[in-house]
């Protein structure tokens, strides 16, 4: 099969996953009055169960054993769970108090932020145009700060822990799916406390509360792991800078379902800060094309 059939053939497993991530507060709303805790408790414990089931097909067990018993590894493991395990409580906590579109704004800001980190912890360096892309998005972020102190940590957080997490995880040697195991598995004994903890003695309600809950709760391992299975293979198949571009279509399914479905107020600040960050990230994509295209010339060359 040539390359350009492998691409085509990513490109709508790429889709699907960011497209099931851009959908999630759909998910999560459903799920509205539940500890966002709890939630993740449960999220951490039915996608340990699905992931050890696909690796025990795929006959794969032997790969997550190998990484969590090995200490530089899980090393790592621990500091991506922990990432990974705050950015989850904080994007369902935002859902859940209506702050879709500091969620939406927080994805935007990630693909910047991650050229930030590459700079910082790699010595990356950083083209003329990329300064500008982040400079802009800096300015976005802090007209929004002016106006929307009480949501824009949100967007900065989430920000963070995932352009850190996406960073252990470049840097520890282990696979997408058995580094989910691991991550999973490592949370499980907490998530396993909280949510008996919060069935014993948590007055919201949760899971046993009726079956329309416990099928969403259960689902969410479905809703972790599946993403993620497609995206793992898409990368496999397309140029990065491809899913840079696809990337984008999470959090613009997000601002669409924060201002038309779930009317989350959308002020002159927020129109201020989008329009700035949507021009850094047309500027960091076309920058990101041009750079592939002048790598692939010299390449032919």
């Amino acid at each position: 099969m040539s390359g350009d059939s492998e691409r085509l053939k990513g490109l709508p497993e790429a889709v699907g996953a960011y497209t099931i991530w851009g959908f999630m507060p759909l998910f999560f709303k459903q799920l509205q009055g539940i500890s966002p805790a709890e939630i993740v408790a449960h999220r951490v414990v039915w996608s340990v169960i699905l992931v050890l089931a696909i690796l025990w097909v795929r006959k794969s067990l032997g790969e997550f054993r190998t990484a969590i018993s090995d200490p530089r590894t899980r090393r790592f493991m621990l500091a991506s769970t922990a990432l990974i395990g705050a950015n989850w409580l904080i994007y369902i906590w935002a859902v859940a108090n209506n702050h879709i579109l500091a969620g939406s704004l927080g994805y935007y800001i990630n693909p910047l932020i991650n050229v930030a980190l590459g700079v910082v912890f790699f010595s990356e360096k950083m083209n003329r145009t990329q300064l500008v892309a982040i400079a802009l998005a800096a300015a976005g972020v802090l007209v929004l700060a002016s106006e929307s102190l009480a949501s824009i940590w949100i967007s900065l957080s989430l920000a963070a822990t995932f352009g850190l997490y996406g960073m252990v995880r470049k840097m520890a040697p282990v696979g997408s799916l058995p580094g989910l195991a691991c991550e999973t598995a490592l949370m499980l004994p907490l998530a396993i406390g909280y949510a008996l903890w919060a069935a014993l003695y948590d007055p919201t309600p949760g899971f046993g509360y009726s079956g329309y809950t416990d099928a969403f709760l259960i689902a969410g391992g479905v809703m972790t792991t599946l993403p993620l299975l497609l995206f793992a293979s898409a990368a496999r198949k397309m140029p990065l800078s491809t899913l840079g571009f696809i990337q984008f279509i999470g959090p613009t399914i997000q601002f669409v379902l924060g201002v038309f479905v779930y009317d989350e107020p959308f002020t002159r600040a927020h129109a201020i800060c989008f329009a700035l960050i949507w021009s850094a990230v047309a500027i960091f994509c076309g920058d990101s094309v041009r750079r592939s295209r002048d790598a692939r010339l010299a390449a032919a060359r």
